[in-house]
């Protein structure tokens, strides 16, 4: 590449940005952290841009903001990058997934009501639910995102068909634990902090966190759309160098992330208290059932470049959820969709640009929760390899 000087600023020549200003969509989520610390700590200047945050209250909200160009990129959840680019539950649009922002770190909570009644896991609640009549609520964050993924697998897993013996709907994060003390639902899965925040206030208990579902999952995404990315290459791409770099420095030991989640709880961004961001951000867990662990498959925002590579692996898994569960009406050429919408090429310019290390596959190989590998290797065939668990 030209124009790269120094510690990888792109100052100069075919390499310069073509925005100084970057407008990027957030939720005021955990892992909205290294996009908020590539700000905080300046390391957006160091490549020729500046990152103005916004914060968005809904993902349908900061995905149609996305869309009509009022933002230039975001965070999002990274199965509604797929469900935009494939008009799934919306109008289609092409869409260029930069990089991964993270790896794990989300959780599925039950009410402590039914926790007392024995449902502290799968089988628990199966066996719960199969003795009565009425139907359980269960809610995700977004019908074609992440964590409907999360919560539709895990009860799958344990035997419950999440389309036909439950109710399921959509809530922001940020009311989750609210809506579950009120007993509107009987569970959900969500990022953090909203799972402890369910958990401290005594209203619910995490039976399940999304890296037992898939250990070391994809999270969110940074996002752009494709005629964004084709006319802002070297923007995009400076985004991307300032975010891994800032996904480092809060790996890199415990006191930065201890000071990354006194950041983002401020007003600003996460608004809630640190305590409620720092204990699962340093991957310290309390179930709210007297079990504590630290877990070794905790949120990672770098991962020594593992944590942050935007897998073709990662985008084919949830398009082959989406045509699990139904969302999808057919098989798409998988592989091809997933190597047009990851920008493979701009995200290892910029890695070249941070020394970050690159995997030597494109696709890497899984073990879920219920036994299941994938690897992506024929991604129809494992789409239709799953039978709904009623009609097993």
């Amino acid at each position: 590449m030209t124009g790269l000087q120094g510690k990888g600023a792109f100052v100069a020549g075919s390499d310069k940005p073509e925005r100084s200003t970057v407008r990027v969509g957030f939720m005021p989520l955990t892992d909205c952290a290294s996009l908020v610390m590539a700000s905080v700590l300046g390391l957006d200047e160091k490549y020729g841009i500046r990152i103005v945050l916004s914060r968005e209250q809904s993902w349908s909200g900061m995905r149609d903001r996305l869309v009509r160009g009022e933002l230039d990129c975001a965070q999002l959840l990274y199965a509604m990058v797929y469900a935009v680019e494939l008009g799934v539950g919306t109008a289609q649009k092409s869409m260029a997934l930069l990089m991964n922002l993270n790896q794990n770190g989300q959780a599925i909570t039950l009410s402590r009501a039914l926790a007392a009644r024995g449902a502290v896991d799968g089988a628990g609640l199966a066996a719960l639910m199969a003795n009565e009549a009425r139907r359980f609520t269960f809610a995700h964050t977004f019908p074609t995102g992440n964590h409907a993924m999360w919560l539709y697998y895990w009860l799958a897993a344990a035997g419950i068909d999440p389309m036909t013996a439950c109710h399921v709907a959509t809530v922001p994060p940020n009311q989750m634990a609210a809506n579950l003390a009120a007993g509107h639902m009987d569970g959900f899965c969500a990022g953090e902090p909203w799972g402890e925040r369910a958990v401290r206030e005594g209203v619910g208990v995490t039976v399940a966190t999304s890296q037992q579902v898939w250990p070391d999952h994809p999270g969110k995404a940074l996002a752009a759309c494709a005629d964004f990315a084709q006319h802002h290459p070297n923007t995009c791409r400076a985004l991307v160098s300032a975010v891994l770099e800032a996904g480092r420095w809060i790996d890199a030991s415990a006191a930065n992330r201890e000071a990354a989640s006194e950041a983002i709880a401020s007003p600003a961004f996460v608004n809630v208290p640190r305590e409620l961001i720092r204990e699962r951000m340093l991957g310290c867990y309390n179930d709210g059932l007297g079990h504590r662990w630290h877990d070794p498959h905790r949120l990672r925002f770098y991962g020594d470049g593992a944590a942050t590579f935007p897998y073709l692996s990662d985008a084919m898994w949830f398009m082959t959820q989406h045509r699990r569960w139904g969302l999808l009406a057919y098989d798409p050429d998988y592989r091809a969709v997933a190597e047009r919408v990851n920008r493979l090429d701009l995200y290892r310019e910029a890695a070249a640009a941070t020394n970050t290390p690159l995997p030597s596959t494109v696709t890497r190989s899984s073990r879920l929760i219920d036994g299941r590998t994938w690897n992506g290797r024929d991604p129809a065939l494992y789409a239709a390899s799953f039978v709904a668990p009623s009609h097993a």
